[in-house]
């Protein structure tokens, strides 16, 4: 076993770029085998997991069947397990041929674990890659299966991956009335914050239901800080293909609450915005049915808009600061005004005021500056729970 565990430790180890110009090594928890095994050793495991879950090129799921864990069930957060599906798609239940294990959807039909899914299970690891937005499902799922091992007394042990958008904070924050599954917590569009960081805030603020707390545990990363620029080995969804996608999706993503497409059905999803409805300046796309956007906004219909795809080298991002500038200019390029908006976006904003203040003509420094209060509330609670610098 010893030696398993070496020989994985020195393969699984990945390398990321940082802020600065030297390169370091990133050790994800999931990697750091001989830290999470004796808290693994004769237990039953449960463990939410989906492609993202590797330690290199292996899938956690095959190293821990490897390395003996009594894996008893896998939990499928939106978009499945090993196989990408659309957003919103129903996920498919049964067995993981690979490993014969249950896999159970906790996204569509529940969000949250029954009683008779942790039936036996003394614990269960979440090892999946966040990008660092309120509005990403993960970190609503995560929720619901800390609050399922609270009242089941199931140990909860979260195997961190860096932040790539974990640099920054910014954005409106969540107000009650807009709790959903893309807004379970009053924190702000862009929290930068870990998984395992965010875990501990979760527990430690009461936010699972009567305020009760799970038996969490945290597998920190090696060599991460805040200031690091991480690039993911593996796209966390289907229409986050890339490093640009995932740094432009905190900003862009108000538009999927908007006649506006984002490119699903395209090769460069969340890299380009239009509408057949908007101006054109020389650049358009036709959106088509493609995997992971089986029936895209504006399906066989020209687009016109914008190329963000070369985001990165024109210095657009990453910025620090979420980019309200493109759904203000698409707003305003609208022709008809009362069909831009749809009530999705109030939702992905957690807050009406976003979408009044843009239809009163504010700029996106103005709208920025209204949020600077509520951020540094924040600021001051996510000190707390911060567990890198």
């Amino acid at each position: 076993m010893r030696k398993i565990i070496i020989f994985l430790m020195m393969t699984f180890a990945l390398t990321a770029s940082c802020s600065t110009e030297e390169t370091r090594e990133i050790v994800t928890g999931a990697e750091r085998v001989s830290e999470y095994m004796p808290l693994l050793a004769g237990k039953r495991v449960g463990i939410v997991a989906n492609q993202t879950t590797i330690v290199g090129e292996v899938h956690l799921i095959d190293s821990l069947v490897r390395l003996g864990v009594n894996l008893q069930v896998i939990f499928a957060p939106e978009h499945g397990f090993r196989d990408m599906a659309d957003a919103g798609a129903g996920i498919t239940e049964g067995i993981d041929p690979a490993t014969g294990i249950e896999v159970v959807s906790l996204y569509s039909n529940r969000f949250k674990p029954l009683p008779e899914h942790l039936e036996g299970i003394d614990v269960v690891i979440f090892d999946i890659q966040d990008v660092g937005a309120r509005f990403y499902t993960y970190i609503s799922t995560m929720h619901y299966v800390m609050e399922a091992c609270a009242e089941n007394g199931v140990g909860f042990i979260v195997f961190d991956r860096p932040n790539p958008n974990g640099f920054y904070v910014d954005g409106p924050m969540r107000e009650p009335e807009f709790e959903t599954f893309v807004g379970k917590h009053p924190v702000p569009v862009v929290h930068g914050m870990t998984v395992g960081e965010y875990a501990s805030m979760v527990n430690g603020e009461g936010w699972l239901t009567g305020g009760i707390k799970c038996d969490l545990q945290v597998i920190e990363c090696l060599n991460y800080t805040h200031a690091t620029h991480y690039e993911l080995p593996v796209k966390p969804s289907p229409n986050l293909p890339n490093h640009t996608a995932v740094l432009l999706y905190p900003s862009i993503c108000f538009f999927e609450g908007t006649n506006i497409s984002l490119g699903r059905g395209t090769a460069f999803p969340f890299q380009a915005y239009g509408s057949p409805e908007l101006p054109d300046r020389g650049f358009s796309f036709v959106p088509v049915p493609t995997d992971g956007a089986s029936n895209p906004m504006h399906l066989g219909v020209t687009c016109y808009g914008r190329d963000l795809r070369n985001a990165i080298q024109e210095g657009l991002v990453p910025s620090g600061k979420l980019d309200l500038s493109w759904v203000i200019e698409a707003y305003n390029d609208f022709p008809d005004k009362s069909r831009f908006f749809r009530n999705y976006f109030n939702t992905l904003a957690g807050t009406n005021e976003l979408r009044e203040q843009i239809i009163a003509g504010m700029s996106a420094e103005e709208i920025r500056e209204t949020w600077q209060p509520d951020i540094e509330v924040f600021r001051v609670l996510r000190a707390k729970y911060l567990i890198y610098p």
